[in-house]
């Protein structure tokens, strides 16, 4: 596959607390680090996002009384899940791996940094409407396909590649250098969403 000045990597929230030994780790996040570096190489324009809560989230399951991680509650942007603390702003676990090289990046995106709402998209907040303000970054500079790798493939990385997709870009996801949660199906779920919105998935061969 050649990579094109118009082409962008979009890489999703490989931090310390998403990783094994983390608050919220995906199964072997961290594995996802040397596929990533590899093809950042190739890459012109990179893209890192950062999840960057406040102790006080919303979106933290001890914040709220007589709950617990993973359960389901109605805020008044829609459901949300309640996860444990993690990727609070400032911390060890908010860091990037530290073997992850971001001296590529052009852009960094911060996300769930407002304690009322969640943020899994790169793109919109969990509302759905509240801009994170990539798209018009990304629209300035004429930069249109964009490739999705991260964590976690079945919710930040699938709600940002939706959201491309809904905004006009061409999005592909690179799944090898994804690993997912898995939360009730969720996996299941992210590849048929990716079908029914023509968002492929391509494999880390394809830039070797």
């Amino acid at each position: 596959m050649k990579v094109s000045k118009s082409n962008v990597l979009i890489v999703v929230d490989v931090q310390n607390d998403f990783c094994s030994g983390g608050a919220l780790a995906v199964p072997d996040g961290e594995k996802v680090v040397p596929a990533i570096n590899r093809i950042a190489e190739q890459f012109e324009n990179v893209v890192l996002t950062q999840d960057w809560h406040p102790r006080d989230h919303v979106s933290f399951a001890p914040n709220h009384e007589n709950k617990h991680p993973f359960e389901m509650i109605d805020l008044s942007y829609g459901p949300q899940v309640l996860w444990p603390v993690h990727c609070v702003q400032g911390s060890v676990g908010a860091e990037f791996h530290g073997k992850l090289e971001t001296t590529r990046a052009c852009l960094l995106v911060r996300k769930g940094m407002h304690r009322g709402i969640d943020s899994y998209s790169a793109f919109y907040e969990n509302d759905h409407t509240t801009p994170t303000g990539l798209a018009s970054y990304l629209r300035e500079r004429a930069w249109n396909t964009l490739f999705f790798v991260g964590l976690a493939f079945d919710f930040c990385v699938r709600y940002s590649a939706e959201d491309a997709r809904r905004a006009g870009f061409e999005a592909v996801v690179i799944e090898e250098a994804c690993r997912g949660i898995d939360l009730d199906g969720s996996v299941a779920a992210t590849h048929a969403s990716f079908k029914s919105l023509g968002i492929p998935i391509v494999g880390v061969e394809a830039f070797s």
